[in-house]
């Protein structure tokens, strides 16, 4: 995450012309562009600027309205992020049945081990209420009977809460590119796989049944692609012959809390970043574990290895 430069994201409907009309406005006002991205999906249109607005020749708030009423012009709905802006930052959780990665969350919060505040618990049920209510944080539930998420209702709650992280804690609904794009990079879910093996629904059942020894699971950046954005932080573990699909619930969540809070924290103190689809650990990764632990590695076999033959090969000329 970049915190020395001014972030603009631009997301509405696509039309022509769009990206001329937002950075001639910053031209303008002598604001250099630093990183521009740009994607379509699903007819959404989404833009992200990084900029140094340290020389511009006009103040914050005239470029943050001016940048509005563009929007406003164009039908695009336009965030400005200031890095003053980001010197507290909001967690937007979300949630659907299962506790556990909301429990880590809350209880390292709750131990000033966080780097940032919980603003809020949005759910699809509301089972998790009481648990939100424990920690005094509001709770709202967005979905209906069956679960169904309202997205604009989501929407509405991200800006009212000013979520600068959303954190997907187990949550099981998949979120459309018109929230995805506005929070690029900004989202982070935890899959109970070591991915790419088994995305999508029922991962550790599709483990169970494909017989594998070593299972794990994933917190990664969430994209328009389903489980396939840049990861993060891995967990793994053994599969016992007789591993049922609870064994492997039971294994496997603790773990899916532990990797989940590790790249929540390495987000938020800027320690990882996203170039072309892959993250990339900043000088203090080593703080962090991104995958097994050292002892594991340690126990590992660390020979032989390609090239060994062929010494043994000169020696023998000699």
């Amino acid at each position: 995450m970049t915190t020395d430069v001014t972030e603009i994201t631009v997301v509405g409907d696509d039309d022509t012309g769009l990206v001329a009309r937002v950075t001639s406005l910053l031209f303008e006002r002598g604001i250099n562009i630093e990183d521009l991205d740009q994607a379509v999906r699903d007819g959404v249109f989404r833009m992200y600027l990084a900029v140094d607005t340290a020389e511009m020749v006009c103040t914050e708030e005239k470029l943050r309205a001016d940048l509005h009423e563009l929007g406003d012009d164009l039908g695009l709905d336009v965030q400005v992020r200031f890095p003053a802006d980001r010197d507290t930052q909001q967690i937007a959780v979300l949630v659907t049945k299962e506790s556990h990665c909301l429990e880590a969350l809350f209880e390292a919060w709750a131990n000033d081990d966080l780097g940032a505040d919980i603003g809020v618990v949005i759910g699809n049920h509301d089972d998790l209420q009481p648990l939100a209510e424990h920690y005094d944080v509001p709770f709202h539930d967005i979905g209906d009977e069956g679960g169904q998420q309202n997205e604009e209702r989501l929407l509405e709650l991200l800006a009212e809460y000013d979520a600068d992280l959303i954190v997907l804690a187990r949550y099981m609904r998949i979120l459309s590119p018109n929230v995805v794009f506005r929070y690029e990079d900004r989202i982070i879910n935890v899959h109970p796989s070591l991915l790419p093996a088994f995305p999508g629904a029922e991962a550790y059942r599709q483990a169970v049944e494909e017989g594998v020894r070593v299972a794990g699971v994933t917190a990664h950046y969430v994209t328009t692609d389903l489980d396939q954005g840049p990861i993060i932080t891995q967990r793994a573990f053994d599969v016992p012959d007789d591993a049922d699909l609870e064994a492997m619930k039971r294994r496997g969540q603790p773990l899916e809390a532990d990797a989940l809070l590790e790249a929540v924290r390495m987000h938020l103190s800027g320690d990882v970043s996203v170039h072309r689809g892959r993250t990339t650990v900043r000088e203090n990764g080593e703080r962090y574990q991104l995958g097994l632990p050292e002892e594991i590695e340690e126990a590992n076999p660390d020979r032989p290895v390609d090239g060994i033959g062929t010494v043994v090969a000169d020696e023998g000329a000699q």
